[in-house]
């Protein structure tokens, strides 16, 4: 039963790496092409225009890229150290942890995609120019 559920917990904790792994590489290579309110990186910046929509989904897929290959061992070793619980529901408890960091870690990606946007654009949504850079 502990190893059973301790599959299953691994499972989920390696889902949202995964999924980070497969948007970014999704919107490296092909974002979606129109600011919408359905679905893409969608910030009041980066739906300014066309231009930082395309930057801000690449700038996104990027991130989530290489932060879900950073997550997928880290969440394995702190899966694999809740198999020192003495019982499941211990071992659930300690397995929630996991599951929170990797949450916040993509909500905590907003931050490098708006300050690549802050940085190449302005506050229409033109892209700066050299001399505009910082």
């Amino acid at each position: 039963m502990k190893l059973g559920m301790w599959i299953f917990m691994l499972v989920c904790n390696l889902l949202i790496p995964a999924v980070a792994i497969w948007y970014g590489r999704r919107f490296q290579a092909n974002p979606p092409k129109e600011p919408n309110a359905w679905f893409g990186y969608r910030t009041a910046r980066s739906m300014k225009s066309r231009d930082a929509w395309n930057f801000a989904q690449r700038k996104m897929g990027e991130v989530w890229g290489r932060w879900g290959f950073a997550m997928l061992p880290l969440a394995v070793v702190c899966q694999a150290l809740t198999l020192l619980c003495p019982d499941v529901e211990a071992m659930c408890m300690w397995s929630l942890p996991i599951t929170v960091v990797e949450v916040a870690l993509l909500l905590l990606s907003m931050l490098p995609v708006e300050r690549a946007l802050k940085e190449n654009f302005d506050e229409h949504g033109h892209r700066r120019q050299k001399e505009d850079l910082p």
